[in-house]
């Protein structure tokens, strides 16, 4: 098979798409014919060594995946050959990554794919949809009725963001980086999206929700808690998911006599029964219209280093080429 794999860290062009064994699938795995996967900056990480995790030797790089079985292992009897189905949470913790023609999966990390909703966008949400139901209900709590605040509304976890919290029944406010992408916010559903650059966001929020938001949802590396402590209503909560080398100034008294809380969360720490829940609700809101992932492009599986460089262009230097995810397809 075909596939995208290093045999040690180092930058995008460590990626080599190449021939590979097939692999075949063990006891709880299913064998996938992969149809699409999803660059995350998490891949990224990994395959540049900042992540320090147990890698399979070559190393087929990616979380996210979709596709159609063709083979069940031993003891999995969960789904049967030639049913589309979607997941994440691969290349983790010694389980090899999707950027191939084939994945021998275990089953648990798997979820059946909604009838009308194709492998791209499958893919698309897969990572980026559980991180953001996890922070959304496991961590906020967020409640019909309640503000939320996101930064970034047209990347991949921010649109999710905004979509799932309408479907949660929030008033939902974010920012874009230009006006084109302003509109796609509201296009999202998003009820206020600012211009960032040209608007005053702390003032647009005061507008938003005079009484404080409800939800801050973080994407900044290096958030600034002296400038997002006093937005926050009373009980106010405040997700991040990004800065894992900050260290930033922390305003405990402002905090705390708010009644604040603050969560962070890696979504990789998350059990397969606690993501099954998440894919649950994912699914219908698939289904439903209510979730529609946002793609910035489709590429060749061959391109996989060309997207990694372009995700860490975006991750890390903030080159703002990107609205959405990437998607791969072999």
């Amino acid at each position: 098979m075909k596939a995208a794999y290093i045999t040690q860290p180092g930058p995008p062009e460590a990626i080599t798409y190449g021939d590979l064994p097939d692999p075949t699938p063990g006891p709880g795995q299913v064998l996938l014919r992969v149809k699409a996967v999803a660059v995350n900056p998490i891949d990224t990480y990994i395959r540049g060594g900042l992540i320090k995790m147990e890698l399979p030797q070559p190393y087929i790089v990616g979380c996210d995946v979709a596709g159609v079985v063709e083979q069940c292992g031993p003891g999995a009897t969960q789904f049967q050959p030639g049913q589309a189905v979607w997941g994440s949470n691969q290349g983790l913790f010694g389980r090899q990554g999707t950027f191939s023609e084939l994945a021998a999966i275990e089953e648990r990390w798997l979820y059946p794919l909604p009838a009308g909703v194709s492998f791209e966008q499958a893919a698309a949400q897969s990572l980026v949809g559980i991180t953001a139901h996890i922070g959304l209900l496991r961590c906020a709590r967020l409640r019909e009725g309640e503000t939320l605040f996101v930064n970034g509304g047209t990347g991949g976890v921010g649109a999710t963001v905004v979509q799932m919290a309408k479907a949660l029944g929030a008033r939902v406010m974010t920012t874009a980086g230009s006006d084109e992408k302003r509109a796609a916010c509201l296009a999202l559903g998003a009820d206020v999206a600012v211009n960032y650059k040209t608007e005053d966001v702390d003032e647009a929020v005061r507008r938003f929700a005079p009484q404080g938001v409800n939800v801050w949802w973080e994407t900044v590396r290096e958030p600034n808690f002296d400038r997002v402590v006093p937005l926050l209503s009373l009980r106010g909560r405040m997700i991040l998911m990004a800065g894992r080398e900050a260290r930033p100034v922390f305003p405990v008294g402002p905090f705390y006599v708010k009644d604040c809380s603050l969560h962070g969360f890696a979504m990789f720490n998350s059990s397969p029964d606690e993501q099954r829940q998440c894919a649950e609700d994912i699914n219908r809101w698939l289904s439903e219209g209510k979730l529609r992932p946002r793609i910035d492009r489709v590429l060749p599986l061959a391109e996989a280093a060309a997207a990694h460089r372009l995700q860490e262009e975006n991750t890390l230097h903030k080159a703002g080429t990107l609205a959405g995810k990437i998607v791969l397809v072999p």
